[in-house]
This record gives C-alpha cells, sequence and structure tokens, in this order.
C-alpha cells in the first residue's frame, strides 16, 4: 500500500496515463509525457508501443529517460531506426495513435509554446528547449495528450510563440482531438469550435479554482465530472518508477513532488 497521500504531481501523471489505451502506438516526450506514457505500459496498457524521436520502437525502459538520446530506449527497443523513418513512415503516413506532449505555454485552442516566455524571439525574457519534432505531432497524430502545471502563467489568453499548432481561432484544423491533463482537472477540446472544455475535476479542485488558474473565459462541461483518485496499485508503481530512476540518476530525475 502506498505510505501517502497522492500530491496534485501524481494525479496529474495517473490521470495522463489512463488515456492511453492498449495496443496505443504512442509517439512520447520526455518529461512527464515519458512517466506517464510508461506507467501506462506497466498497469493498464501491456501492450502499448512507445516511440521515441531518436528512432527507438517499442521502448520499454526501466528507468525513465533524460533524454531522447538516453541508452536505456535504445537498449529497450523492439527496433531502432533512422529519425527519418519516425516521422516520414510512422508519423506523417498516419500510423500513431496518440502523440504525448508537454508545454510552459498553451491557450484556449491547444497552441503549445515551447520556444520563448517575453520578450522577442531574438531577445526573449526565458528561451526554452523549443520545438524539437512536436509541432509535427501535434498534427499529424490522430490524438494528441498535452500534460503540464495550471496556472495563469500557463494557461493563457495568447502563447508568447506558437511552437506547435492546435487550432487559430477561425483557422481550425480537422485533425484529431486534444486532451489537455494539468494538476487541476481535464480538458477535451470541442468538437466543433476545437476550444478547450473543462470536462473534470481532480478530487478536492473547485471549477472556481480552475477558473482562476485560467487566463480566458473557461468552457465548463455540463457533464462535468471528478475524476477517479489514483489506486494503490497506480501510486505504487509510478513512486516505484520515479524511485529507480532517482537512484540512477539523482533525486532530481525522481521527484514527484509539485513544483
Amino acid at each position: 500500500m502506498p505510505d501517502a497521500p497522492h500530491t496534485p504531481d501524481e494525479i496529474m501523471t495517473i490521470a495522463a496515463a489512463r488515456h492511453l489505451r492498449d495496443c496505443d502506438v504512442c509517439f512520447v516526450g520526455i518529461g512527464k509525457p515519458s512517466a506517464a506514457a510508461n506507467l501506462a505500459r506497466l498497469t493498464q496498457a501491456p501492450r502499448i508501443v512507445l516511440i521515441y524521436e531518436s528512432g527507438t520502437i517499442g521502448a520499454k525502459p526501466g528507468l525513465l529517460p533524460l533524454s531522447i538520446g538516453d541508452g536505456e530506449l535504445a537498449q529497450t527497443a523492439d527496433s531502432v531506426v533512422s529519425v527519418p523513418e519516425i516521422f516520414r513512415y510512422w508519423l506523417q503516413s498516419g500510423r500513431i495513435d496518440v502523440g504525448f506532449l508537454g508545454a510552459a505555454q498553451i491557450d484556449r485552442f491547444g497552441n503549445i509554446n515551447t520556444t520563448i516566455i517575453g520578450g522577442t524571439y531574438e531577445k526573449p525574457q526565458v528561451r526554452l528547449p523549443g520545438a524539437g519534432g512536436a509541432p509535427e505531432i501535434a498534427i499529424a497524430a490522430k490524438r494528441v495528450c498535452i500534460i503540464l502545471k495550471q496556472s495563469r502563467r500557463t494557461f493563457v489568453e495568447k502563447v508568447d510563440f506558437v511552437t506547435s499548432c492546435g487550432c487559430f481561432g477561425d483557422h481550425r484544423s480537422e485533425h484529431a482531438s486534444t486532451t489537455v491533463i494539468t494538476d487541476l482537472g481535464i480538458f477535451i477540446s470541442d468538437s466543433t469550435t476545437r476550444e478547450l472544455v473543462l470536462s473534470s475535476l481532480h478530487p478536492g479542485v473547485t471549477e472556481k479554482r480552475a477558473r482562476e488558474a485560467t487566463g480566458w473565459d473557461l468552457k465548463v462541461s455540463r457533464d462535468l465530472n471528478e475524476t477517479s483518485p489514483p489506486c494503490s496499485e497506480e501510486l505504487v508503481v509510478l513512486r516505484d518508477l520515479y524511485a529507480r530512476t532517482a537512484l540512477a540518476y539523482g533525486t532530481s530525475a525522481g521527484s514527484t513532488s509539485a513544483e
């Protein structure tokens, strides 16, 4: 049995893992997306195929990778192919069921910023890691799942830079639905307006709190649900995964507490 109640960080990761289905082909980002995807692999989706940008297919890491070039991915993969093959054959040809991404900022239409905060592109206040393969994943995967902590700094009226496209106002794409999972709740893109709608609140979180942490006039589903709390197995497996990672790489790599 877990020895402590779940944290907001843990329920965010667990709720994201539940979004994945057994036998999904999932293009995984590093960080929280990787933690959620591997938790799913170790619990309800054992036949999920995890693909990383470096060319690893069917990776089954025993530790959370620190980057797409982490040797743990290649050592545990079913196959390793070239990066062009990953994008041309797997992603661009429609073989990816779900793209799993992180973000620094997101707007109501699911546009993602992982490039700069404040200032201009040439002289930002903060320069972020950048795009990587996220722009292609965001437009080519059948479903898109985004995980990030929610506040008015991350849920913004207008992103400082559009790194990966969701839907631009009236220029709405026809690509797959977007699900955003935060430490407060779950948001799903409306099939008509493409705007993110609050569909579920995590236990103990109020609608007022979710609105206060959103930089736009948040739409709320008429059928607003409460997220099921983490079960014992989910917490034990997630904490063990982080503990093994921390033991191998250091405590910062294995923290599950909220920042």
